[in-house]
């Protein structure tokens, strides 16, 4: 309820500032441990009309001495419309620097299938709204299967939101889906719990964690599908 007051007020750009740094710091423990573990933040769209922004993100890669590739950025469709123009320069910027974009809520902004092929995002996320009913609701099955396809076909990672069945699972790893997001996989917990989650994770069969900053936000525990169940598991810190 908080994040609203801070747009208005200004305080969004040292609030989201603040969860990168943490997130990283948080990555670079975990670096320390043998876990490589990338990190996802979410963007407002103050940030995004901030060109600035970019370079201060690229300051707490540095102090942390953390991979540009390990940062995760995620922004909303609706983030991008109010400066179109404003908001590809930075996102340009910041995957120049190598960091990844994410593509958050998908299906529910104003995002059309031209923008999406100019947006530098390398994933989509589909929201949760079209996953949580999709294995009894056939409109769903279709829009989920389209948006997978679609993807797909641009050369984008897809991932489904809100998965908290072990039937809707299945039923995205058969559609191809490539991850997966939600309380099925993981509710919220603290970065000393999840270090434990993820350490049991990486045991004989090669299976690699990767993580959020400090908390498992919003219980967005996430997973890759591989044909033999999950492949990794990512806690996106919001």
């Amino acid at each position: 309820e908080f994040i609203p007051l801070a747009e208005h007020t200004g305080l969004i750009k040292p609030l989201t500032l603040h969860v990168v740094d943490r997130a990283l710091a948080q990555c670079r423990a975990w670096q320390q441990m043998g876990l490589e573990v990338p990190v996802a933040v979410n963007l407002s769209v103050r940030n995004l009309q901030d060109e600035a922004f970019p370079e201060e993100v690229g300051e707490l890669l540095r102090k942390h001495e953390v991979g540009p590739e390990l940062l995760e950025l995620e922004i909303t469709e609706s983030a991008i419309v109010v400066d179109p123009i404003r908001a590809l320069a930075v996102l340009g910027k910041l995957t120049g620097m190598g960091v990844r974009l994410s593509l958050d809520d998908f299906g529910t902004g104003y995002t059309s299938l031209a923008s999406l092929k100019r947006l530098p995002v390398r994933q989509v996320k589909i929201d949760k709204s079209f996953i949580v009913n999709m294995v009894v609701d056939h409109d769903d099955d279709i829009i989920v299967r389209s948006t997978i396809e679609l993807a797909r076909n641009l050369g984008l990672q897809v991932v489904a939101e809100g998965v908290e069945t072990e039937d809707t699972f299945d039923r995205l790893a058969g559609l191809g889906c490539d991850l997966a997001q939600g309380y099925y996989l993981r509710e919220p917990v603290s970065a000393a719990e999840l270090t434990s989650w993820l350490a049991a994770l990486n045991g004989p069969d090669g299976v690699t964690g990767v993580g959020g900053n400090g908390h498992a936000g919003n219980g967005n525990g996430k997973a890759a599908f591989n044909g033999n169940g999950w492949a990794h598991a990512h806690a996106n810190g919001n």
